[in-house]
């Protein structure tokens, strides 16, 4: 699909003379020798299932907001990016640029640490799930009487196993560090822990609670860096700051203990429970109404974290 014109919904992209290395739920990356060409097309997915419908300029959004955050962290750690301008792509992919431009990351090779590294901030998603089991999350003891949704006294580091499909599996920092060595583990708990907090304090005077995050850390000479995308609506649950801390404080507590409002997929997926979809392909195809408004929200998001618009 190399004739895509401008804003049109991109799901594929073929690029006959280069070598697909993987093809993720998201992204397409491509083998260029000692550097890779990361695609992020608009293919969203849902309970670890590609939808038929595409999201326009997701794809675009996740590749802005990495190339932002990337230059916002490399004070704290350096990263794999290149460049993002296609302008500056090799020759071989100029013939291409009009399709690439805004929605590719030329990157350097790395060694991938097959650990996910996710800080969690606030209790929700399958860390809200473990607590109500357990009172723990990944090994990490927690207050009791903590809400749905509610802050966590301090940010805590979740380790989960790396998974190409299907789902991540949550471990301990312990399990992690017999995976990859517990002095790695050490050394990505603290970058991971401190990447969370400044972004975390950006992101609320912009509107935004960045609630949980998963990072991705690789190995080049040696030395540790960022790769794959940061802080991303696709790699993080993004709530309106407005809804969890609203102006009036005896409105606080009724916004806890539920499922907040959020600027990621969260929308397609409560969509899909409400269809009673089985969770198995093939997935159903999300009504218009429902692309716009996931597209709105993913747009929203950049907006409020930038200051500028995605084109």
């Amino acid at each position: 699909m190399t004739g895509v014109k401008k804003n049109t919904v991109l799901l594929t992209l073929r690029l006959p003379d280069i070598k697909m290395l993987k093809q993720g739920k998201v992204r397409d990356i491509y083998d260029l020798g000692n550097k890779l060409l990361i695609v992020a097309t608009d293919r969203i997915s849902a309970f670890d299932v590609v939808l038929p419908d595409g999201i326009p300029d997701k794809g675009k959004v996740l590749t802005g907001l990495s190339v932002f955050w990337f230059g916002l962290t490399k004070e704290i750690i350096s990263n794999h990016l290149i460049t993002a301008e296609s302008a500056l792509f090799p020759e071989r992919l100029q013939e291409h640029a009009e399709v690439l431009n805004g929605r590719v990351m030329l990157v350097q090779k790395a060694d991938v640490i097959p650990i996910e590294c996710v800080v969690r901030g606030y209790l929700a998603g399958s860390a809200w799930k473990e607590y109500q089991e357990t009172g723990s999350v990944c090994g990490v003891k927690l207050p009791y009487g903590l809400l749905r949704g509610a802050p966590i006294p301090e940010p805590i580091f979740t380790p989960a196993t790396k998974a190409t499909w299907g789902h991540d599996i949550n471990i301990s920092e312990k399990e992690a560090g017999e995976l990859v060595g517990h002095k790695l583990i050490q050394e990505l708990k603290a970058k991971s822990l401190k990447i969370y907090s400044m972004a975390s304090r950006y992101a609320e005077h912009r509107g935004i609670i960045i609630a949980d995050t998963k990072l991705e850390f690789g190995r080049i000479d040696n030395k540790t860096i960022l790769i794959d995308e940061l802080l991303t609506p696709d790699s993080s649950r993004f709530w309106p700051y407005e809804d969890l801390f609203p102006k009036l404080p005896d409105e606080a507590l009724s916004q806890a203990d539920r499922t907040q409002r959020s600027f990621d997929k969260q929308f397609v997926r409560d969509y899909l429970e409400m269809v009673n979809w089985d969770k198995a392909p093939p997935p159903p195809h999300l009504p218009p109404e429902i692309i716009a408004k996931t597209s709105e929200k993913y747009h929203e998001a950049y907006l409020r974290l930038t200051g500028r618009r995605c084109n």
